[in-house]
């Protein structure tokens, strides 16, 4: 899971993507690593086990399967989607009616394959959308999957008796017809489901992108007239890629509508396609890992950092615009920059210039917040006059002393990070260029 989805195992000859072959310690890195992902996986409901932390471990083995499935899309195929949110809601409304049926004794069908039931659903309608849609790219495709989500969105009011209305449909988990001895009644029953769906759609999704389909959306997404001029069909790549994700899409869907146990038009919309389009991009596109980073992280924040203030949305945008910025390649690839260094064992070299520029980098932070959690407070606040407490400590925010202290503490912590920041890019040219000349 950290290797680059682009076409450097590949290379096209005659209109074919030959692979290259895995060798014996590449295979057993990578089953290293799968087998700690999931000994990770299935201690953690046994070292947190209290109800939020279970809740929060749902929550992320959901986004990981949906922000690797908008990553089909964005990193493999160079398709931005605004709408892939449609194919997440949409297989969780096939789910919860499928449930609803085995509830009223209209069907029988194992629990633990209504997430199938779901994706199924949303692969028939990416398939259906994805045929209309990527036969333009870039903008014209973001637009129109952007027109296809508030479309859909605006149908559901229209149909009440799919859709149910503002209320949404409900159903009931805990039945008798599973394959697991589980009804699904605990909240780590659920985990469990989750976790088994979670690494079977990651391993293939990790493992379409080594089949020529996966190869040939990279081209695709490269050069689309160099492909079609060896032989293959952009259009077709991108509709049979688009289907694939929103398959993934649906499972997550599916998900959703077993841990939840209700579905909503609100899956639908604009916010869970932008929240996972910050998960992916603040993750890393352009490597398989970076998404399931991205999904854990955020998912994190979102469930700790929404509890402690109001404010923690403009913190989330700040920090995409961040990692747009300055991290275009997203923590997976901060995490992958290092690599060499770690081969070379020269990270005890620039790990003391990252320490020195943490002390004001966390500086200048605590000057953000108190700027902002100011202007939350009388903004938004009911009572603008009442003591705004951060950390602990309690102030009027209309006084002068905390403007004052929020504006030096940015001001001193900006100026000081920004002389450590070249202290940091001392080390790195330092450590690169002795890696370079014992060619290590």
């Amino acid at each position: 899971m950290i290797e680059n989805t682009t076409m450097d195992s590949a290379e096209i000859k005659g209109g074919q993507a030959v692979q290259s072959g895995f060798s014996g310690a590449a295979i057993a890195k990578w089953a290293g690593i799968w087998l700690g992902f999931i000994l990770i996986s299935l201690a953690l409901p046994k070292i947190f086990d209290s109800r939020f932390a279970m809740s929060m471990f749902n929550q992320m083995g959901i986004a990981i399967v949906f922000a690797l499935s908008f990553n089909m899309l964005l990193g493999q195929g160079g398709l931005l989607s605004f709408g892939h949110a449609v194919f997440y809601g949409m297989g969780g409304f096939g789910a919860i009616h499928v449930l609803c049926m085995v509830n009223d004794g209209e069907l029988r069908i194992y629990t633990e394959l209504l997430p199938l039931a779901g994706g199924i659903f949303a692969a028939i309608l990416g398939f259906i959308l994805g045929f209309i849609s990527t036969r333009r790219a870039a903008i014209p495709f973001a637009l129109i999957t952007m027109g296809i989500g508030e479309l859909l969105l605006a149908s559901s009011l229209l149909l009440p008796s799919f859709f149910g209305g503002e209320e949404g449909i409900a159903g009931d988990r805990w039945t008798e017809i599973t394959i697991l001895p589980f009804k699904y009644g605990q909240a780590i029953e659920v985990y469990y489901l989750i976790l088994i769906w979670m690494f079977l759609s990651v391993a293939a999704m990790y493992l379409l992108t080594k089949t020529p389909l996966g190869q040939m959306a990279n081209a695709v997404r490269d050069n689309h007239q160099r492909a079609q001029f060896i032989g293959y069909d952009p259009h077709k790549v991108r509709t049979f890629q688009f289907t694939l994700a929103a398959f993934f899409a649906g499972i997550a869907g599916g998900l959703f509508a077993i841990n939840y146990e209700m579905v909503t038009a609100e899956n639908l919309g604009m916010l869970p396609s932008t929240d996972i389009l910050m998960m992916t991009v603040i993750g890393g596109i352009t490597y398989f890992f970076g998404p399931i980073l991205g999904a854990i992280f955020i998912t994190f924040l979102q469930l700790v950092v929404s509890n402690i203030t109001h404010a923690w949305m403009l913190y989330f945008g700040l920090m995409f615009i961040l990692m747009v910025m300055w991290a275009p390649d997203g923590l997976a690839g901060l995490i992958m920059r290092h690599q060499p260094i770690w081969r070379a064992k020269r990270m005890t070299k620039i790990l003391p210039s990252y320490l020195v520029a943490l002390i004001p980098g966390l500086v200048m932070f605590a000057g953000v917040i108190v700027l902002v959690e100011i202007m939350f407070h009388i903004s938004l606040s009911i009572d603008p006059e009442s003591p705004l407490s951060i950390m602990g400590v309690s102030f009027k925010a209309q006084a002068f002393m905390p403007w004052a202290l929020g504006i030096l503490l940015l001001g001193v912590g900006g100026y000081l990070f920004k002389l450590a920041a070249r202290r940091v890019n001392q080390a790195w040219k330092t450590v690169l260029a002795e890696i370079k000349q014992e060619g290590v």
